[in-house]
């Protein structure tokens, strides 16, 4: 109850902006991280991103301006040896990496509004002015030094003790820590430490879900240490101002994305920012609950609202990851079903919050039982009768039914669970009522009804039908945007299920549109 209203306030009762205040309208700034040009996407940054983009559409249709923005981060020493191995130049290569993620993301149908590459123009203007910023209001924030340590190229990050096991960091075993000596610029880190614990104490930096904001607080209560924020002699980066010696340390370059994409720091940024949720991974809190918003405060911006951390995608209990190479390929797995099946795993197996499991059975499995057994032979049989025994139109309902009132309550339940964040709750509530309709189904036997000539009943019986699967279009359409599209289109209302209005589904406008039989939403491979 306290996390249901704590999701509450976040989303209803923030205070607005000058710009919301004007229109009416309460914007809503969602972020992923930006990929890493150094390979393949794989089921780990699938999660993510059609993560962010369900809650993106579930957004849209309560009303926010929504602007949905993804990326790539195409800097740093490993991006130029990725680039050397495969015998392409950074420049090529990386432009070669953001074709290849974009197709993939186009394949998942996300719905970005924007796409960040680090080596754009307005991000470098963006990266120089924010350490500029950081130089004119906190000069002592910023100071050179010597740095001596383990480097994870993988992680691109100077690694703690607390973060080696073995002698390999913890989040990529397979790399070899490489020791680095070198001058460099370093930020003040540590002076940030207590104003961290009190906005995020407080919820003024929400970090959720719980267990990640618990790792964040023992983190911050252990103490920080200052960070290095440049790299000697690197060409492939941002040349770090007024010292051409220099380039912007990765990490500090790829965070300032979020603030780039929002025009800063022209006039008119703060529009969008500050960003309203980050959408991360659960093993780069670090740098987005302590060292993002570290620099920010340095700067005198205006902090991120929220920041959500989701689990790794596990093939036989070991995290994906490019590093480690994977035992299926995100193509392989959008072939399996289709992107639509996918996007509903991840949601619904794998889940938002801590780590989940994929594997091909549970695929086929979820896929037969709740999309092709569940939500296709629902729309399927529904729409058949309403052909069969009204010749394909809707017919008035008269008084709401019981399944209208599974309805209600579903929007409640799918309601709180996606202000939540809670992705599988909101999935299990709409696939709920797709169990409610099926057993409406039954109950009602409409074919006994239309046999005995019992009109009135009949009519009742399929405008509730007509009704449900109309709620179900717009429910689904968060998660499995195609499909969800495709029974909107049989439906024949006009539009689509992803703009309808949320205050529609308290009484579905069906009445007498004239309905046409799809294709099987989800046809049962012969096999898998």
């Amino acid at each position: 109850m306290v996390e249901q209203l704590a999701a509450f306030i976040w989303v209803h009762l923030r205070p607005l902006s000058v710009e919301e205040l004007k229109t009416g309208v309460p914007k809503f700034y969602l972020t992923t991280a930006i990929d890493y040009s150094n390979g393949d996407p794989h089921l780990g940054h699938a999660l993510e991103k059609v993560g962010a983009d369900a809650i993106a559409r579930y957004r849209r249709l309560r009303g926010d301006d929504v602007t949905f923005l993804m990326g790539m981060d195409e800097h740093s020493q490993a991006v130029v040896e990725a680039a050397e191995q495969n015998g392409y130049s950074p420049e090529a290569w990386v432009e070669r990496m953001a074709l290849r993620f974009a197709e993939f993301w186009e394949r998942l149908q996300c719905s970005h509004d924007d796409w960040i590459r680090t080596t754009e123009p307005r991000h470098r203007q963006a990266v120089t002015e924010l350490i500029q910023r950081i130089e004119r209001l906190n000069p002592d924030d910023l100071y050179t030094g010597e740095y001596e340590g383990l480097y994870c190229v993988g992680c691109e990050e100077f690694k703690q003790p607390a973060q080696i096991v073995d002698g390999r960091c913890i989040e990529h075993p397979t790399l070899e820590l490489v020791p680095t000596k070198e001058r460099n610029h370093f930020f003040r880190l540590s002076r940030y430490r207590d104003a961290l614990l009190g906005r995020i104490r407080s919820g003024e930096l929400a970090v959720e879900p719980a267990i990640r904001r618990n790792e964040i607080l023992r983190l911050l209560e252990d103490g920080l240490q200052d960070i290095s924020v440049s790299r000697q002699r690197l060409s492939w980066g941002i040349p770090f101002p007024g010292d051409p010696e220099q380039t912007v340390y990765v990490w500090f370059d790829a965070l300032i994305n979020y603030l780039s994409a929002t025009g800063y720091p022209a006039e008119g940024y703060q529009r969008l920012w500050p960003a309203d949720l980050h959408v991360v991974g659960k093993g780069i809190t670090r740098f987005h609950c302590v060292i993002w918003p570290a620099m920010l405060l340095a700067a005198g911006l205006a902090l991120p609202r929220k920041v959500w951390a989701h689990g790794y995608v596990q093939w036989e209990g070991a995290k994906m990851s490019k590093t480690t190479g994977t035992a299926v390929t995100l193509g392989e797995a959008i072939d399996r079903h289709g992107p639509d099946a996918l996007r509903y795993f991840l949601l619904r197996e794998v889940g938002f919050e801590a780590d989940g499991n994929f594997s091909w059975e549970r695929f086929d499995e979820r896929y037969t039982a709740d999309l092709a057994d569940g939500l296709g032979n629902l729309a399927s049989r529904a729409l058949a009768m309403l052909s069969k025994y009204r010749d394909g139109v809707v017919p008035a309902g008269g008084e709401p039914t019981s399944l209208d009132g599974a309805g209600a309550a579903t929007l409640e339940q799918y309601g709180e669970a996606m202000d939540a964040l809670d992705l599988r709750g909101g999935a299990e509530a709409a696939w709920g009522l797709v169990a409610n309709a099926n057993l409406y189904i039954q109950q009602t036997a409409p074919w006994k009804l239309a046999k005995e000539a019992r009109e009135e009943e009949l009519d009742a019986s399929l405008a509730a039908l007509a009704r449900v699967l109309y709620r179900l279009a717009v429910l689904v359409s968060p998660f499995i945007p195609g499909k969800a599209q495709a029974l909107w289109e049989a439906l024949g209302v006009g539009g689509s299920a992803a703009s309808a209005s949320w205050t529609s589904l308290a009484a579905p406008p069906v009445e007498g549109v004239s309905i046409r039989k799809p294709e099987p939403l989800f046809p049962k491979p012969a096999s898998v």
